[in-house]
């Protein structure tokens, strides 16, 4: 798979260094309250939102060769459709025949934080399988608060580069007191630049968007591929609008049953078991940088490894040097695709010989960081969703301190700093409008969840938990590594979900699949 796939897919899956489900919890990932807007609206959307419902969209040219452009309006808060609007970026590309048209295609590649219009443009919307291309227009929205679509920003690309390199494995008081200013000084940070979307990019909110968007592109029911984030973004939706549901994939499931603290321990978990899955390839090697022992082994050498560069932070040939944050950002950047497991080897060999560079590029990766120093607005929209989305999974320090060991059960080498890293939304200045619960979606059409067995950001056991919890679920199961299922080079997965959407059968609940 391109290195192109791996970076998209690490950065807006994002989902658990603390960062994306950081103190609310993926990609990803938070269930949120159904109180926290009105009542569906009808059909046409009730009367307040008609004009939302009426509009029409103004297709341009994107300067992306194929693909179109467009800006959505909807009511800023819900609640008051009368008052503020946002403006959402759109984007498509056409179904390209042969074959009659069977409507549109909307996808989301999670986060939350992900720019949807960007993952479109730059592989859904050539990438997907052509049958599926061929029958569908393929249409993105980026959501709320995200990328083009009144994005929430916090820091300056140096304050960023600042606030990615504190240690988030604290060892003392004076520790624990910077790690804690540093989550402070971004959630202050984002009420200053973005306040007033602040309180309105709930996933709920989100979901009651991409139901104007499927009725301005005059389609009768969603049909919809989300992935990681995406998921729960899907389910929210087929939660608020059963009826309206078509054909829907939620690929790397979340669970929307669980609190921020569980989430956040359970995602610590699957990263661990992908973290053994790459030991024990890179052990059969005679270059792996952790030794050629057993995984065992090489889990203790990575966290020698993490220590060391605690330590004495590694130079990389810029101003950043490589400490022990960056360290284990570039890591887990690599656990969400195996193909890049080589690049991750090199990358640790080198930085152990003194050269942290590989590493800081799969960090930067993950985090959107360009090379002129500027950020995507990625972690700023992912902290904004998931601190609204569920209550913080602490209240204190302490309480942080109290989890560190089921953490580091959870996972040795990465368990300490992903616990840390949940203290994030502790300090969100606009409070929390979701609860975890149980998301059946009474009366919706059948909707097809995605688990792959040693997922890192979204662990197997939440596939199998969200399709028991829909009333219409059915699982499809990949037996493999790596974030995400659909289009990673299994035909058996890729020819179940394709005749899903093309066909509307979805495939024999529990059905397995292996390799290619």
């Amino acid at each position: 798979m391109d290195s192109r796939r791996l970076l998209r897919t690490s950065a807006t899956a994002l989902a658990a260094a603390g960062l994306i489900l950081s103190g609310c919890s993926g990609g990803s990932d938070a269930a949120a309250s159904r109180t926290t807007a009105p009542a569906p609206a009808a059909s046409s959307g009730a009367p307040k939102l008609k004009k939302y419902y009426d509009q029409k969209l103004k297709w341009r040219d994107c300067g992306v060769e194929g693909f179109q452009c467009a800006t959505l309006r909807a009511p800023l808060d819900y609640a008051k459709p009368d008052g503020e609007e946002v403006e959402l970026a759109v984007s498509r590309v056409r179904a390209t025949g042969p074959g009659k048209r069977l409507g549109s295609l909307l996808v989301n590649p999670g986060g939350p934080g992900g720019s949807a219009v960007g993952y479109l443009q730059g592989y859904a919307g050539i990438g997907y399988p052509a049958p599926v291309r061929a029958r569908y227009d393929m249409v993105a929205v980026d959501p709320r608060g995200v990328a083009r679509s009144e994005p929430v920003e916090c820091l300056t690309g140096p304050q960023m580069d600042t606030y990615t390199q504190v240690d988030q494995t604290p060892d003392d008081t004076a520790e624990i007191n910077a790690l804690s200013a540093a989550f402070k000084d971004f959630a202050a940070g984002c009420a200053k630049k973005s306040g007033q979307v602040l309180p309105h990019v709930s996933t709920v909110e989100t979901a009651r968007d991409m139901d104007i968007l499927r009725a301005v592109l005059g389609d009768e029911k969603l049909t919809y591929v989300g992935a990681s984030y995406g998921t729960f973004l899907g389910a929210t939706y087929a939660e608020l609008f059963p009826e309206r549901v078509g054909r829907l994939v939620l690929d790397g499931a979340m669970d929307p049953s669980l609190p921020a603290l569980d989430l956040n321990r359970d995602q610590t978990g699957g990263f661990e078991t992908a973290f053994r899955a790459f030991a024990a390839d890179c052990v059969s090697k005679p270059d792996c940088p952790l030794g050629t022992g057993s995984v065992a082994a090489a889990g203790e050498a990575m966290k020698k490894f993490f220590r060391d560069v605690d330590a004495n932070p590694v130079p990389t040939g810029e101003s950043r040097d490589l400490g022990e944050s960056l360290a284990t950002t570039g890591v887990i950047a690599a656990m969400y695709d195996e193909g890049a497991w080589p690049q991750l080897r090199e990358a640790l060999a080198r930085a152990m010989d003194g050269d942290g560079s590989g590493l800081l590029t799969l960090a930067d990766s993950y985090y959107e960081r360009e090379p002129d120093g500027t950020y995507a607005n990625l972690m700023s929209a992912n902290a904004a969703v998931n601190c609204l989305d569920l209550p913080a999974a602490y209240k204190s320090p302490a309480d942080a301190q109290k989890a560190v060991p089921s953490f580091e059960k959870a996972s040795p080498v990465f368990g300490a700093g992903l616990a840390w890293a949940a203290l994030n939304c502790t300090y969100w200045p606009t409070p929390p409008t979701g609860r975890p619960h149980r998301i059946t979606a009474e009366g919706a059409a059948p909707i097809l969840v995605v688990g792959t067995t040693r997922d890192p950001a979204t662990p197997y056991h939440w596939a199998r938990s969200l399709a028991e919890q829909l009333s219409s679920g059915t699982l499809l199961t990949y037996e493999g590594d790596g974030h995400t299922a659909y289009g990673r080079g299994s035909d058996c997965i890729d020819t179940a979900i394709n005749t899903y959407l093309l066909e509307g059968t979805p495939p024999t609940d529990g059905k397995r699949c292996s390799g290619a």
